[in-house]
């Protein structure tokens, strides 16, 4: 039986990325900002990204992470914290929400790939330059 949540799932104007369940295991600093999650899928972020909370009348504070710089001390808060969800917009959006009530949130990049996703069978999503989504899976 196929675990629905191990499944890059297609809906009207997203892809929900497998993540749900998954714990951040490793944060990486070099061009991009990187997540390694438990079962060694990836979110790669090499644009400016968002660092928030969901629930913003709680706390309004949002902090920019930017990798081109590698300002991205706020992002090691993500570590060792599990995906509530995990999704991937048409738009060439992304959004992950943690189990702390962090939201990790990256607009697209007009010139560049902003973001990277890899997962289980060879799934592979990249946010284009300009807003869009190139997606790869062995699954049918």
């Amino acid at each position: 039986m196929i675990d629905e949540s191990r499944v890059l799932t297609e809906q009207a104007d997203r892809w929900i990325l497998p993540f749900r369940g998954l714990t951040v295991i490793q944060v990486q600093v070099d061009f991009a900002f990187g997540l390694t999650f438990n079962d060694q899928s990836t979110a790669r972020i090499s644009s400016t990204a968002t660092l928030g909370w969901v629930n913003i009348a709680a706390h309004p504070d949002e902090v920019e992470l930017e990798p081109e710089r590698q300002d991205v001390a706020a992002g090691l808060a993500l570590f060792n914290t599990q995906v509530l969800s995990a999704v991937a917009f048409k738009s060439g959006a992304l959004r992950i929400v943690f189990s702390t009530g962090r939201k990790l949130t990256v607009d697209p990049d007009p010139d560049h790939e902003g973001w990277t996703a890899t997962g289980p069978d060879g799934m592979r999503v990249v946010s284009l330059p300009g807003g869009d989504l190139a997606v790869w899976t062995s699954q049918p």
